[in-house]
C-alpha cells in the first residue's frame, strides 16, 4: 500500500468518525421521575413528553377509566404487542420501555408516568441518536394511545 493511499483510509476513518459524531451525538440519558414529572425534551424535534412540553415536543397524556394498577397491567400487555420494544424497567408508578427502529436499530427511551393524584399516563418518548426521528416517537405514543382505547381502559 502506497504513503498515499495509506493517507487517504486513515483520512476517511477519521471524517466519517468526526461525522458520525455530528450527526449522532452521544446519547444523553435521562430516564425516570424526578420531581413527579418526566424528563423535559431536548431541543431536537426527536421526542414528545406530556408533561410541561414545549409545542414542539406536548403531546396529550393517555387517560385510563379504570383502578391504576389495571391501566398498567393493560400498558405493559399493549407494549408487549408494539414491534421491537421491551420494557426494561417497572415501578408501582413508572413503566421505562426501549424500542428500536426497524432498520437501523436506533434506539428510543419510551417512559410512562402514573400519577397518584390524576387518572392519566403521562408519557415521554424520546430518540437516543440524531436529530429527527421523522415522528416515529409521536406516532408510536398515538398507536399506544388507540389501543388502550380501544381496550377500554
Amino acid at each position: 500500500m502506497s504513503l498515499m493511499s495509506r493517507f487517504i483510509s486513515i483520512f476517511c476513518v477519521l471524517f466519517l468518525s468526526l461525522a458520525s459524531l455530528l450527526i449522532f451525538p452521544n446519547a444523553t440519558l435521562a430516564v425516570g421521575i424526578s420531581e413527579n414529572h418526566l424528563d423535559f425534551c431536548p431541543a431536537s424535534p426527536n421526542c414528545v413528553v406530556s408533561q410541561n412540553g414545549d409545542e414542539k415536543h406536548a403531546i396529550k397524556p393517555i387517560p385510563y377509566h379504570v383502578d391504576r394498577d389495571k391501566a398498567k397491567e393493560t400498558l405493559l400487555k399493549v407494549l408487549t404487542v408494539v414491534p421491537r420494544t421491551e420494557v426494561v424497567e417497572q415501578q408501582d408508578n413508572y413503566i421505562h420501555a426501549l424500542s428500536k427502529s426497524r432498520i437501523f436499530k436506533f434506539t428510543d427511551d419510551v417512559e410512562f408516568y402514573f400519577p397518584t393524584d390524576e387518572n392519566v399516563i403521562h408519557v415521554r418518548s424520546a430518540s437516543r441518536v440524531g436529530e429527527s426521528d421523522l415522528g416515529v416517537n409521536r406516532r408510536r405514543i398515538e398507536q399506544i394511545r388507540l389501543a388502550m382505547q380501544d381496550l377500554k381502559v
